[in-house]
Parts: structure tokens; sequence; C-alpha cells
């Protein structure tokens, strides 16, 4: 008994909503659809376990249904090639999912309602074309990272907004999680098995993948972590509104990109450093050619004069066809770049980058570190070993950090640092014309910056200009700020104006030259 005649639609990318910054975690209570119009998360406050709960909602089987879907799928199993449907486009994808279940349907001898059809054909969808239980987390904007620890353990899940939270999805059978892991290999173009048990790859979107097999490497049975890749990153306005860090450090990062000094960006893990990368790259010119080199892909730059490159690991028994970081950079500068961005630097790359900016090509990175220190010293010994002359090179180092403020963990640019001078023995001189104070969550701004003192003497600017410049800018950012100026592409329009009319675009915002 069919009684569905068009093909159901299924959106992935539903409208991203507009979530409440909340310092008082017991009065988080949000809803939002992610695969609409079947799949929502409830975010909110568990009394119970004194904890944040993120909970998706997905239409309702009862037991006739649950039997109905599961003799569907094990026949769609030997029928359908889950990588040709995954290659299609949507609309195709849907199509071939609704003739084929229609098909089985048929063929099986089925009662199949409407409503129920509907329902089952989400799940079917879900669980052939998207990432089976994990699809709302995989789909879901808000969330930067999935990580399952196992069998019979909830997964997590890192939230752009609310951080570290619980869901209520959990592998219950280490079948079943093995099979997904599987899957997720799959996805990759990688083999994972009893012989092979890690998995280190990318997904076709850009997100990164760990997991483990086997009982024998995590005692809780498989194990996956789900780094995703952010097709919109956040932009500088919106790092403002979240105060991870001030409309002045911006406009610092905005003169020092236009005059091409070099920056470098340390951290610890997750702590905001490809965040801050990427938002920052806003302000390169428009015209100049942007060279970008990765490991994983993650930079998503708002230009059409960049080319991307990422590293490639080897592949086969005999290891062939690696193409590393090192090859990558090297090539770069044969391509002419004004500005080249390395998403972190960890070894010989770094010579290569380093080399590059005493040649005059602008260049920011990131770097595993959690202090200007502790920069210096990586930077001097293995396996990076760069001499004090190549460090002297760089101008500024941004230090992101873990923080935690009002009770809620949260990320921030804790302090921006210039390196004077680098003397024979590798110790540094250094100013910091900016620092963030953990005591007020505020930060100061010292007068007195020794990159901008190098900018006046290259380029010939006054006193007057430079700090007008510096002023204008921090107010422009603070305006875009205040009038919710967030959109990828709104910003970037606003900064590639500013660079060609500047006077007409502050005269747009109201700001005195």
């Amino acid at each position: 008994m069919m009684m569905v005649e068009n093909v159901i639609e299924i959106d992935v990318s539903p409208p991203i909503p507009a979530l409440p910054m909340m310092n008082d975690k017991t009065k988080i209570d949000v809803r939002y659809t992610v695969v609409s119009p079947y799949s929502s998360v409830h975010i909110y406050w568990d009394a119970e376990e004194a904890e944040l709960k993120y909970e998706i909602e997905e239409p309702v089987l009862d037991d006739y249904g649950k039997d109905i879907l599961s003799r569907i799928e094990d026949a769609m199993k030997e029928l359908v090639n889950v990588n040709v449907v995954v290659e299609r486009t949507q609309e195709a994808v849907l199509e071939y999912l609704d003739k084929t279940a229609k098909l089985l349907i048929s063929e099986l001898d089925l009662k199949v309602p409407d409503s129920l059809y509907q329902k089952m054909f989400y799940y079917l969808y879900r669980d052939f074309v998207g990432f089976n239980e994990v699809d709302t987390l995989i789909n879901d904007y808000f969330i930067e990272d999935v990580e399952c620890n196992g069998v019979d353990t909830p997964v997590y899940i890192v939230h752009r907004i609310y951080r570290n939270i619980k869901t209520n999805v959990v592998f219950n059978s280490v079948d079943k999680l093995s099979s997904f892991v599987e899957k997720l290999a799959q996805r990759t173009g990688k083999y994972i098995s009893y012989a092979s048990p890690i998995l280190d790859g990318s997904l076709p979107d850009g997100s990164r993948v760990n997991a483990t097999y086997t009982k024998d490497i995590t005692s809780k049975g498989p194990t996956f972590t789900i780094r995703k890749f952010t097709t919109l990153p956040w932009t500088p306005t919106q790092l403002i509104s979240f105060n991870t860090l001030s409309p002045e450090m911006l406009a610092y990062f905005w003169i020092l990109l236009q005059y091409k000094f070099n920056i470098l960006i340390a951290g610890g893990t997750s702590s905001g450093k490809t965040t801050l990368l990427n938002a920052i790259s806003f302000f390169i010119p428009p015209e100049a050619r942007v060279v970008s080199i990765e490991d994983t892909r993650e930079l998503n730059l708002p230009r059409e004069n960049w080319l991307p490159s990422v590293a490639r690991s080897a592949v086969g028994t005999q290891g062939t066809g690696e193409v590393d970081l090192f090859s990558l950079l090297k090539n770069s500068f044969r391509q002419n770049p004004d500005y080249v961005i390395v998403g972190e630097v960890r070894g010989k790359e770094t010579f290569v980058l380093f080399q590059g900016m005493a040649s005059g090509h602008a260049s920011i990175s990131t770097i595993h570190a959690d202090s200007v220190d502790t920069v210096i010293k990586r930077l001097e010994t293995p396996p990076i070993e760069l001499s004090p002359t190549l460090i002297n090179t760089l101008d500024a180092v941004a230090i992101m950090r873990h923080a935690i403020v009002n009770k809620q963990q949260t990320r921030r640019l804790s302090s921006i640092v210039e390196i004077v001078n680098v003397n024979p023995d590798g110790i540094a001189m250094t100013n910091t014309p900016f620092i963030w104070n953990p005591q007020d969550d505020k930060f100061y701004f010292k007068k007195g910056s020794r990159v901008f003192e190098k900018i006046k003497k290259r380029y010939g600017l006054s006193d007057q200009e430079l700090e007008k410049e510096f002023n204008v800018r921090t107010k422009l950012l603070y305006e875009m700020f205040q009038k919710k100026i967030f959109d990828f592409d709104e910003l970037e329009k606003v900064v590639s104006e500013y660079y060609k009319s500047p006077e007409a675009v502050l005269k747009k915002f109201g700001i005195q030259g």
C-alpha cells in the first residue's frame, strides 16, 4: 500500500540559527534543526546529572516500523553501491534511494503507509548516504569535534558555543561500532582491519578522522574522533562577539598583514589557532596572491587569488606517492606568492618558511606552544633547529589559550608579543603591546609597538598617520561587530572596499577619518 508519489526532500543545510551565549549553563535550553525537517537537537541543562546534554531528536518508529526498516535496510545492503550514491547530487541521491526503497517494498510485499514511509526514508538516507547515528552531529554547523571512546559510552562533542557536551548517542555493540569505523575508513578511501587497526584520514568534505579498530588497541573496543572541517569559518567580528580578542588586536593584525609582516600563532591543542589564522586572513589585500600549505585541509580563505595545497601521505605497501609539507612549501616559493600560509609548522618545513620570510614573502603559520619562550625554544631545538638570525625574521607571536571564564570553558587571545631581537645565544628580547587580563576578562593595549616602529621606518609613515590608521580600523571593526556584520562574504566585501576606497567605507559606517 504505497501512497507517496513525490520524492521526499531532505535538507542537510537549513539556516544557521543565532544561539545565545550564556554565562549560566543551568539556563541553557535551545533547540534547532540540523537535517530538515527530520532531525533536531536539544541542548539543555540536566539538573539530575548536573551537566549539559545534547540530545538528537529524530522520527520515532514503533516496533512494526523498526522491523520493516530493518528488512528494507538488509535488502538494500545487497543493492546499494554507497560510493556511487555519495558522489551524486543530493537530488539524484534522494531519487535513487526512493526508487530502490519502493522497489524493495513492492518485491517484499510490505504494507507501508505514507506516514511510516516518510520516517523510514529519513533513516535510509541517514544510514546509507549519511553517517548513521552520528549523522546529525556531522551535519551540525556548531560542532567542531565528535568523540567516541568505545562501546557503551556516550559520544561526546565539542560545540562551538557551549564546548564539551555529552550526547544521547551510544554504540551498544562492538559489531555495530566496528561496522561504523569500517564505513569511516571507506569514506576516507583507506582501509582498517585487525592487521592495520589505526585509521588516520580525511572525509570528502575535509573533516579529519582518527579511529582504532580492536580491543587490542583500546580496551573499550573501536573508537573514533572526527575533527570537522568548517566550510564557513568564524569571521573576525564573530571572534569579537565571543570576546576571543579585541577590535584593537584585529586592527593591529590588519596593519601587519597589509605591510607584509610575519605572524606566528601559538597555542595548545584545540585552543583556536587555526580559527584565528583563518580570521586574520580576511585582512590580506584582495589582489595579493596567497599560497596555503596544510597537513589536513582546515583553511577557507575569502579570496579568489588563492592556491590551497594539502600534503599527501604515502599509499600502498611500498609507501609511495608521499608529498610532505617540506616539498609543498619549497615548491610554493616558485609560484610567486605574496603571502604564504602554513597550517602548522613542526619540522624541517619551518626552515623553508623562515627562509621565505627572510626573502620578503609575508608568512603566517601556527605552532604548538603555550608561550613565546616555548616558541623560541621549539624553533631553536631539534627537529627544527633555526639559527637566531632566521628567528629574527619573525615579527609577532599571538598566544591563544583555553580559559575558564564565569565557570565556562572558552578561548582567548591571551597576548600578542613582538620579537624585537634574538641574540646569537638564542635569547629573545620581546615587547608585548596586547595582553588579556583573566581577572576582569578584558584586553589591554600598551602603546609603543616595535613592529609599528619598523613599519614607519620602512614605509616612511609618520606617528600620526599610523596611529590614525590603527584607530579608524579599530572603530570600523567595532562598528561592524555592533551592526552584527558576521557574514563571511559581507565582511570580505567591506575589507576589500576599504583597500580600494577607505573614505567611502568610513563614511558609510559614520566614522570620522
